[in-house]
């Protein structure tokens, strides 16, 4: 009898560990939550088509996911959102140069280290970058769910969403997988 006692005064008796547990995990799933709903906001019938991690020697670095107007398969003529949640802290140069490095790589150009300092900031584990594209010259960010620019130009869209979706690259098994093939 005593046994269960102690049973019934532990469980009726609320836990604060518990409750700040709950609260910082929800905390957490709210970037994810906010990129949601800015792709669907800017990209009516949004809806996923296919999700990767990207590793870097072994190593996730981000999960990326691709959404699609009713998660139809990609084409370059349709506007997408693609959502990257890291799974690490990185430097606002280190994203910048890394970016600028892949798109020369794939013979892409025409961006600058300033054009993308207006976009990217640093990130640290967990944060959410949104890229939503508007017709092929236009590429909106978001960063948590907050828009940090909109960058424009001819051919803006290809030139930097092949660094995840075009044919030359880093790793063809997670673009097909971002594709949903």
């Amino acid at each position: 009898m005593a046994f269960l006692k102690k049973i019934r005064s532990s469980v009726s008796r609320p836990n604060n560990a518990i409750w700040r547990a709950a609260f910082l995990s929800l905390a957490l799933l709210a970037p994810g939550e906010l990129a949601a709903s800015a792709v669907t906001n800017e990209l009516p019938n949004a809806e996923l088509r296919g999700s990767a991690t990207f590793r870097y020697l072994g190593l996730p670095i981000y999960d990326a996911k691709l959404f699609t107007p009713g998660g139809a398969p990609f084409s370059w003529s349709e506007d997408f959102g693609l959502q990257l949640t890291y799974r690490k802290n990185i430097k606002q140069k280190a994203l910048i140069e890394s970016t600028l490095d892949e798109m020369t790589r794939q013979g892409n150009s025409g961006l600058t280290q300033a054009n993308l300092g207006q976009c990217f900031e640093a990130v640290s584990k967990g944060d959410v970058y949104l890229a939503v594209s508007d017709g092929p010259n236009k590429v909106g960010f978001w960063l948590n769910g907050r828009k940090t620019c909109t960058l424009t130009g001819q051919g803006i869209k290809k030139t930097f969403m092949s660094i995840f979706l075009g044919d030359n690259t880093r790793s063809a098994s997670f673009t097909r997988q971002l594709k949903g093939q």
